[in-house]
């Protein structure tokens, strides 16, 4: 393995900034696991793979761009207190919205780590498209990826004008409001579009104006709120009852 060069971990380091991984068009996945599956799923936008010195990992090494790090290498690379041992550099895939009968619309959501489980979530449940707003949190955030626990490689993440992309699709949309209907009691169709809003505010004014029809999670016990990511998975089984 070739060893790894300053300027490499400098360029590197440089990608925990959205702006760099913007102009470069690429992202780290940190661990072993998310490496591995990364390889198996989107081989072709797997560009490097930086293996600690020490490390063996059949898979990894037989791989055509290995570059070999020290820990201390690592840990100048990584976006955690505790730097994993094996990384990835990948090009941003390709995304192109399939609009199949469900898609999940999230508009504003800030908290990277709320975005990944998000995401990991509509993987569970079979969810191609995710669409975001363009003031949600980057979906290549080192947060968001790691809180998506690999489901970033399967997912197919869009950010665009909202209103102009509801306006322009038939299928019935759904909004999780406060004032909205017990999902319970709704109708569900397999086929819609589900919008989740901001961590604090909900929905935005122009956004929710575009809701043709409001769910509720109905409150039992005596907890303020329901955070967003646990809000979705709700209603996500809730769209996907058998």
């Amino acid at each position: 393995m070739e060893k790894i060069s300053k300027n490499k971990i400098k360029f590197l380091r440089s990608l925990r900034l959205k702006k760099n991984r913007d102009k470069e068009c690429v992202f780290l996945v940190e661990g072993e696991k998310m490496v591995l599956e990364a390889l198996q799923l989107s081989r072709q936008i797997v560009r490097e793979v930086y293996l600690e010195k020490g490390q063996s990992i059949p898979e990894i090494e037989n791989f055509e761009a290995v570059f070999e790090l020290t820990s201390l290498e690592a840990s100048q690379i990584s976006g955690f207190k505790t730097p994993n041992k094996c990384l990835a550099l990948l090009e941003y895939p390709a995304v192109k919205i399939t609009n199949k009968d469900f898609t999940l619309v999230l508009d504003q959501i800030q908290d990277p780590g709320n975005l990944g489980t998000i995401i990991r979530l509509a993987d569970w449940f079979g969810v191609d498209d995710i669409v975001c707003s363009t003031g949600t949190a980057d979906c290549f955030n080192p947060k968001v990826i790691q809180a998506s626990m690999g489901s970033i490689l399967r997912t197919k993440i869009s950010y665009l004008d909202l209103e102009n992309y509801l306006e322009s699709d038939e299928r019935p949309v759904f909004g999780a409001l406060l004032n909205g209907e017990n999902v319970y009691q709704t109708k569900l169709p397999k086929s819609a579009i589900l919008i989740m809003g901001n961590e604090g505010n909900g929905i935005s004014p122009e956004i929710e104006k575009l809701v043709e029809q409001k769910i509720l999670i109905p409150k039992i016990g005596h907890a303020e709120s329901l955070n967003v990511a646990t809000a979705a998975g709700i209603l996500l089984s809730e769209f996907f009852r058998g």
